[in-house]
Protein backbone atom coordinates (compact mmCIF):
# COMPACT_ATOMS: atom_id res chain seq x y z
CA UNK A 1 0.00 0.00 0.00
CA UNK A 2 1.32 3.24 -0.94
CA UNK A 3 0.61 6.19 1.46
CA UNK A 4 0.48 9.82 0.96
CA UNK A 5 0.66 12.10 4.16
CA UNK A 6 -2.34 14.84 3.59
CA UNK A 7 -2.28 16.94 6.93
CA UNK A 8 -1.13 16.89 10.08
CA UNK A 9 -1.23 18.91 13.49
CA UNK A 10 2.59 18.63 14.01
CA UNK A 11 5.66 17.58 11.73
CA UNK A 12 7.00 14.68 13.98
CA UNK A 13 5.22 11.13 13.69
CA UNK A 14 2.93 10.95 16.57
CA UNK A 15 0.53 13.22 15.68
CA UNK A 16 -3.10 13.61 14.66
CA UNK A 17 -2.69 12.89 10.59
CA UNK A 18 -4.94 12.22 7.70
CA UNK A 19 -3.03 10.48 4.80
CA UNK A 20 -4.73 8.83 1.58
CA UNK A 21 -3.57 5.25 -0.02
CA UNK A 22 -3.24 4.44 -3.56
CA UNK A 23 -6.27 2.20 -2.53
CA UNK A 24 -8.54 5.18 -2.30
CA UNK A 25 -9.03 5.22 1.12
CA UNK A 26 -8.25 7.43 4.16
CA UNK A 27 -5.40 6.42 7.28
CA UNK A 28 -6.30 8.16 10.75
CA UNK A 29 -3.51 8.25 13.32
CA UNK A 30 -5.12 9.79 16.21
CA UNK A 31 -5.96 9.03 19.89
CA UNK A 32 -7.94 5.56 20.74
CA UNK A 33 -10.74 6.61 23.09
CA UNK A 34 -12.39 4.60 25.77
CA UNK A 35 -15.13 6.50 27.01
CA UNK A 36 -17.54 6.32 23.80
CA UNK A 37 -19.52 4.02 25.04
CA UNK A 38 -20.34 2.43 20.86
CA UNK A 39 -20.28 -0.85 20.48
CA UNK A 40 -17.33 -1.23 17.47
CA UNK A 41 -16.93 -4.76 15.64
CA UNK A 42 -13.82 -6.40 17.03
CA UNK A 43 -12.14 -5.97 13.30
CA UNK A 44 -13.06 -1.95 13.61
CA UNK A 45 -11.50 0.67 15.87
CA UNK A 46 -12.24 4.28 16.67
CA UNK A 47 -9.59 7.01 16.64
CA UNK A 48 -10.21 10.56 17.59
CA UNK A 49 -8.66 13.47 15.84
CA UNK A 50 -8.93 17.23 16.02
CA UNK A 51 -11.61 18.83 14.16
CA UNK A 52 -8.67 21.53 13.20
CA UNK A 53 -6.91 18.73 11.37
CA UNK A 54 -10.78 18.12 8.92
CA UNK A 55 -10.60 21.62 8.55
CA UNK A 56 -7.57 22.29 7.64
CA UNK A 57 -7.65 19.77 5.10
CA UNK A 58 -10.66 20.76 3.51
CA UNK A 59 -8.91 24.46 3.22
CA UNK A 60 -5.91 22.84 1.12
CA UNK A 61 -7.30 21.16 -0.82
CA UNK A 62 -6.06 17.70 -0.11
CA UNK A 63 -8.60 15.68 -1.45
CA UNK A 64 -7.84 16.70 -4.65
CA UNK A 65 -4.31 16.10 -4.55
CA UNK A 66 -4.56 12.24 -3.22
Amino acid sequence: MKVTKLVSTCDIKDCPTIYATDRDTLLVQGETPTDHGLEIPAHETLVEIPMQLVVDLIRKGGLRDA
